[in-house]
This record gives C-alpha cells, sequence and structure tokens, in this order.
C-alpha cells in the first residue's frame, strides 16, 4: 500500500488535465505509470483504462453543462461509438509489438500537438503583441454517422493507448464541427461519462494485463482534479487553453519517443 497516496496524487493531475482539455487523463496516467511505477506499457494501458471506467468526470460535466458548454446528443452518439472501438483497439495494442505501439503513440500526440499549438499563428500574434482572446467557433450540425464514426476512431485509439479518446473527440469537433474549444471539451467529457471503455478492459483483464486495485485508486484522485480542472479551463480564454493542451501534449509525445530504446 507505500504505492497508494503516489497512485492517488497521478489520479489528482491527470483529472485536472482532463477537466481542462476534455481527455479522459490516460495521456497522462499512462507514461507515468510507465515511467515511475515500473509499469510495461500494455499494462499501463490496461490498468488507465480502467480508472476510466467509472464517471470520474461528473463533476467537471456539471461545471461545463451548467456554463452552457456541453452538447448532449453530441455526447451521446459519440460514447456509442466509443465503446465499440474501445474493444478493437484493444485487440490490436495486445498484438502489437511494445516499440510499435510507443512510436505510434508518440507521433500521434506530436501530430495533435502540433494541430493545437497552431505555432505560425503563436508567433505572428507575439511579434504584434497581441494577446489571446476567447475565440468563440459557430458549431455546425453533424449527421448521426459522422458522430458515429467520430466516436468509432477515438474508441480504436482509448483502446490501443488507454486514454479516454478526447485526445481525438475535441481536435476533430474543434476542427471539423467548429465548436469552440470549451464547448469540445465539455461535449467529450460528457462522451466519456459512460464506461465506454469496458470491451477494452474486458480484453486486458483477460489477458491478465490489468491491475484493478491501482486503477481503483487512481479514479478516486481523477474525481476530485476534473473539477478543479474544469474551473481553470472555464476561466481561461479558449486559444489559451489550446495551447497548453499542444505544449502538454509535446511533451508527452517526446516522453514516448524518447523511451524507445
Amino acid at each position: 500500500m507505500e504505492q497508494a497516496i503516489p497512485l492517488l496524487i497521478l489520479g489528482l493531475a491527470a483529472g485536472v488535465l482532463s477537466g481542462m482539455f476534455g481527455i479522459g487523463g490516460g495521456v497522462v496516467i499512462v507514461p507515468v505509470l510507465v515511467t515511475l511505477f515500473s509499469y510495461e506499457l500494455k499494462p499501463a494501458v490496461a490498468t488507465s483504462l480502467g480508472a476510466l471506467l467509472l464517471p470520474v468526470g461528473i463533476f467537471a460535466v456539471i461545471e461545463y453543462y451548467r456554463a452552457g458548454k456541453m452538447k448532449i446528443s453530441v455526447s451521446a452518439i459519440i460514447a456509442l461509438g466509443l465503446i465499440v472501438g474501445g474493444w478493437f483497439g484493444s485487440q490490436l495494442a495486445l498484438n502489437l509489438p511494445v516499440d510499435t505501439l510507443q512510436r505510434l503513440y508518440g507521433a500521434f500526440l506530436l501530430y495533435a500537438a502540433w494541430r493545437f499549438m497552431e505555432p505560425r499563428k503563436w508567433l505572428a500574434d507575439i511579434r504584434a503583441g497581441t494577446k489571446p482572446v476567447e475565440v468563440v467557433g459557430h458549431e455546425t450540425s453533424a449527421s448521426f454517422i459522422s458522430l458515429l464514426i467520430l466516436g468509432l476512431g477515438a474508441g480504436v485509439v482509448s483502446g490501443m493507448f488507454g486514454v479516454g479518446g478526447g485526445i481525438v473527440i475535441v481536435p476533430a469537433l474543434v476542427a471539423f464541427l467548429k465548436f469552440d474549444q470549451k464547448l469540445a471539451v465539455g461535449t467529450s467529457l460528457g462522451a466519456l461519462l459512460l464506461p465506454v471503455g469496458l470491451g477494452g478492459v474486458i480484453s486486458y483483464y483477460q489477458a491478465n494485463m490489468f491491475n484493478v486495485r491501482d486503477s481503483a485508486l487512481i479514479a478516486a484522485g481523477l474525481v476530485v482534479g476534473a473539477l478543479g480542472g474544469a474551473r481553470l479551463a472555464l476561466g481561461l480564454p479558449s486559444t489559451t487553453v489550446k495551447r497548453l493542451y499542444g505544449i502538454f501534449l509535446l511533451f508527452v509525445g517526446l516522453r514516448f519517443l524518447l523511451q524507445i530504446g
């Protein structure tokens, strides 16, 4: 039980980032379990998915909903795709070499970081001496099929890498459906409330790669942290939140690529 407090702290930190960026928190949990807790990558992915099964973002979702930054219908359709996609993603991960999985994860995070940081626009803002401002998107309508496909794709990524799927959902909602950043974050968290990773967790459990106790401890920290992260994000301009997210993903992506030996 000497690891109980560090695992709770890990969950708390992951929860803060979850509430700020609309992710499940696995993008923090997995690398920390590998780096600091001596987990192999696949058991780390399994344990992260297990921690995300409970509605750990419930308080953060309530905050976004009260602020008018959540689309319940969109969340529900995406969640349906997540449930199916998570099982397929876990099957892919279980049959891939660990180094290959890490390369895919690192490359994916670097791409997402570039999209969120918008370095050219950022440099232009710095040269012009302008400050980040609130950017409000005008969300477009989306068909049931397109949202379901988004959920399926996010579910595959979730099952492969132990993340909630928000790392795919948020950029897609912003880029293709013109959601503003906070609305995308709130809608993503809403989609992750249900136990969308259950199929993936079952697959990992059957492969004897799932640590129930550690998942429960991390989940406890996630619940509290997500509320704090939501309140932080709602108080910041959307552009600032996007760029902070990009910096965070850049660090994690490089970390995974550099770990390959």
